[in-house]
């Protein structure tokens, strides 16, 4: 039996990169219902189609396994507007993977109200409003993992909002475990390094300036190269099964291939 056979989860952010590669894996591995969530609805719609497309052979009888829900993680609405389908079509969330999130950089002196407001809403507000809406659904045994990053451990020029984002979502990994512990709910981080995902390439930033950083980067982690999405999103399956049932409150890195507890 796969490690997620029959698990329901809810993916924020899972339009492109880390979240739907994550859809992806949870799907391959077993999951019975996926629900990705994203803000832009053409993207959100494309994501679901490839990914049930990709898995036909294997719909249960309640159809389709992806099922994509437009919203943003920054409106309260729209996240209990998620979790009300959810309970509606299966009544319950096995696993959670608050993805969803941005970055922006920005030096010291030169941070606005809307860079601030917008980062915070989205990689700090947006997770509390993710798991707090989950966790009416969520029983015993469920799984919370929240996506982080190595730079909330880091301290790089012009970055300093958003890794105080990723640093409190670190610091609520400890917190929230420690507030779950009587439901049996983990809660755990995963924190990835360079990623190579569409996002880069997708950037207004130049071509050489992008495989510029992703060259230095890969030349600073142990395997010499930048991680995969994919890689990223076999950690957030583990975490989210059974097998991680011993894991909790911590923090798992993902960098060029490597992943440590």
């Amino acid at each position: 039996m796969s490690r997620l056979e029959g698990k329901v989860a809810v993916i924020t952010g899972a339009n492109s990169g880390i979240g739907l590669a994550t859809a992806r894996r949870f799907l391959a591995e077993g999951a019975a219902r996926v629900y990705l969530t994203g803000r832009r609805q053409a993207e959100l719609d494309k994501a679901v189609a490839a990914l049930n497309a990709e898995f036909a052979a294997d719909q249960g009888p309640r159809g389709p396994r992806a099922v994509g829900v437009q919203g943003d993680v920054t409106r309260v609405a729209d996240m209990a507007r998620l979790y009300e389908k959810v309970k509606a079509e299966v009544g319950h969330i096995d696993a959670v993977f608050a993805n969803a999130g941005y970055a922006a950089p920005a030096p010291l002196g030169a941070l606005t109200e809307a860079h601030v407001d917008g980062l915070l809403d989205t990689d700090v507000k947006g997770v509390i409003w993710t798991v707090q809406g989950a966790l009416p659904l969520m029983g015993d045994g469920g799984s919370i993992i929240l996506a982080s990053s190595i730079v909330g451990t880091k301290g790089f020029e012009n970055w300093s909002l958003y890794s105080a984002s990723k640093a409190a979502v670190r610091s609520f990994a400890r917190t929230w475990s420690a507030d779950l512990k009587g439901r049996n709910i983990r809660v755990n981080a995963v924190s990835p390094g360079v990623i190579r995902t569409a996002a880069w390439t997708e950037s207004d930033l130049p071509t050489e300036q992008v495989d510029g950083f992703f060259a230095f980067a890969a030349s600073i982690t142990p395997l010499g190269r930048i991680g995969r999405d994919e890689e990223v999103a076999k950690a957030v399956a583990f975490l989210a099964s059974d097998d991680s049932s011993f894991v909790n409150g911590s923090e798992l890195f993902v960098d060029g291939g490597l992943a440590q507890l």
